[in-house]
């Protein structure tokens, strides 16, 4: 994996890919949540990169993408992320997001129409505005003070334990958010950012549609918000295929990432044959 920089006006972007011009097959587009970077897909990255082109990012603002001006929209997000993919090559990509990223993934889906050759949602939600209510989102809007005046040695206890049940879960998260040890209201501005764009892109009532084969991987221990509700909700109105994740948490594929490599490789099988 070689690490690589894209400029935007907000910032400089980082992220690592194996991706060589002459790929012809599928690209695994592996996009962190929120506040977590490019090491919570370790064991994604390990299992797939010697067979598939692989592209993982530090989203902007976090972690080696930093400074980064706070002033972007889900949508200047994904115009980046395109940028990228175009940059690389990347005309068969696969996008899996966990939590955050698959938001960001329904963004993509909304922004370039028919690009998209699969996408799996990995502890995330629908995009869709039918989904949450009024009050939800005024929640999200108003995040960044309760982070603020939350104490950091709490937060460094909280987070971890509220994202993952496995102890090598739980460590990566504590080793992700010691990035932000010191400068808390860095991490609260980033986290309230994050919240409120995410409220934003809900607010425009887009269609968001998935144009392209999909799948939801859910821990079953999973406590974040109401995620596994919001995933019981989608995949009841959408008919998207769910798969729940024995023993795992909000960050599935570090708590069990055996099961929801089994579950990519199975699914990235299954799609339409590329040209070699």
């Amino acid at each position: 994996m070689t690490e690589k920089i894209h400029t935007t006006p907000c910032g400089k972007i980082h992220y690592w890919t194996n991706i060589s011009k002459n790929n012809n097959g599928y690209t695994l587009i592996f996009l962190p949540g929120l506040t977590a970077d490019h090491r919570l897909f370790d064991r994604q990255v390990a299992h797939f990169s010697d067979r598939y082109a692989v592209l993982v990012w530090d989203a902007p603002g976090h972690a080696a993408s930093w400074p980064f001006e706070l002033s972007f929209s889900l949508m200047d997000k994904t115009k980046w992320l395109g940028e990228i993919l175009e940059k690389e090559g990347a005309d068969k990509p696969v996008v899996i997001g966990q939590s955050m990223g698959g938001y960001v993934g329904q963004a993509f889906a909304q922004q370039f129409p028919g690009r998209l050759r699969g996408f799996i949602s990995i502890d995330s939600a629908p995009l869709q505005r039918r989904y949450v209510t009024g009050l939800e989102i005024c929640l999200l809007k108003h995040m960044e003070p309760v982070y603020r005046h939350y104490p950091w040695n709490l937060l460094l206890k909280s987070g971890p334990s509220g994202c993952a049940v496995s102890e090598y879960g739980r460590q990566l998260m504590r080793d992700m958010m010691s990035i932000y040890d010191g400068d808390k209201a860095r991490y609260a501005a980033l986290s309230g950012h994050g919240f409120r764009m995410l409220a934003e892109a809900m607010e425009a009532d887009l269609p968001y549609a998935l144009d392209c084969p999909a799948l939801l991987l859910c821990g079953k221990c999973d406590r974040a918000g109401s995620t596994k509700r919001y995933n019981r909700a989608w995949h009841r109105v959408s008919g998207i295929p769910i798969e729940w994740i024995e023993g795992a948490g909000h960050n599935s594929n570090t708590d069990q990432p055996e099961q929801v490599n089994t579950a990519i490789e199975r699914f990235i099988k299954a799609l339409p044959r590329t040209e070699e």
